[in-house]
């Protein structure tokens, strides 16, 4: 194929011996190569669900030794705003038994739960035998949202800072299997999700007001984050936090930290269960590294 152009400012471009107009030439070729790049982003996108596939036939598994053996689980997912909380919680749920799981976001406390124990709207929410509660966002949203904005006053976010550890050693007592994920999620990259909230109606619904505050009250959250995972990690009721600037690796890495918390029968020893260290990281490891920044830094950083 030989391709000309006609003059030093052409209109028009010779194409296998053909004349093609300049301009309709260009825009052909962007067309192509953005129909290309959501094919790839497509195929990519296919691979990744596959991926998650035999981890969630596990999560199936799971499921029925919670149900034959009577047992509950409790699965927080906390984690700053845009953190991909949501995404994971449809994976995690994707392919389970809809009869034995159930998804909880509890929005603003009624006047009357104002006047509850601070408990009592979560507890009402708590699993029978057999079943799994995913709380998307839970009892910790007063140790984050609520103390950062004080939307609780001191007295309650101290009273609740005390408390928590010794409520959650009671729900392990009692035979409730408990896992907590926190999703850390850099600035940047929540300023890039929020921004596509933004443009796209699909995802419009989840900015919210507080949402556009998070990132000028980003080191007020950071500090928050320390605190909480400071006095609320333990070793019965351990933190385990999720890097989530790749979604995909989170939402894996937190499958299989779901998979690895119960010794249920049949499961399938070709997987890979070991968790990725680069994505998956302790609470007492990020309480480490956050001391670390704050003595090299001068603060937090995420």
């Amino acid at each position: 194929m030989q391709d000309k152009i006609k003059g030093t400012n052409p209109e028009t471009i010779i194409v296998d011996n053909q004349e093609v107009n300049l301009d309709l030439f260009i825009e052909a070729f962007k067309e192509l190569k953005t129909s290309q790049k959501v094919e790839s982003k497509a195929k990519m996108k296919y691979a990744q669900e596959q991926e998650l596939k035999p981890y969630q036939a596990e999560l199936i598994k799971l499921q029925q030794y919670l149900e034959d053996n009577n047992r509950k689980m409790i699965i927080l997912f906390e984690g700053r705003d845009a953190a991909g909380k949501g995404g994971t919680i449809r994976r995690v749920s994707r392919y389970m038994n809809e009869k034995h799981y159930r998804i909880v976001a509890l929005g603003k406390p009624t006047e009357e739960q104002r006047t509850q124990w601070f408990y009592q709207k979560y507890i009402t929410q708590f699993p029978r035998g057999g079943e799994i509660v995913l709380f998307d966002r839970s009892w910790y949203n007063r140790a984050m949202v609520e103390h950062v904005f004080g939307f609780c006053s001191k007295k309650e976010y101290d009273d609740f800072m005390r408390g928590v550890k010794g409520f959650e050693k009671d729900l392990v007592r009692q035979d409730i299997i408990l896992i907590k994920l926190y999703f850390s999620v850099t600035k940047d990259e929540q300023a890039k999700r929020f921004e596509k909230r933004k443009t796209d109606p699909l995802r419009q619904w989840k900015l919210s007001e507080i949402d556009v505050q998070a990132q000028e009250r980003w080191d007020d959250f950071t500090n928050t984050k320390y605190e909480m995972l400071k006095q609320t990690h333990g070793h019965k009721t351990p933190w385990t936090v999720l890097r989530s600037v790749n979604k995909h690796k989170a939402r894996l890495e937190a499958i299989k930290v779901i998979l690895n918390s119960v010794n249920y029968p049949g499961r399938n020893e070709d997987l890979e269960y070991i968790t990725d260290p680069k994505v998956v990281i302790s609470g007492s490891r990020e309480i480490e590294l956050m001391e670390a920044q704050q003595i090299k830094k001068g603060k937090f950083i995420g």
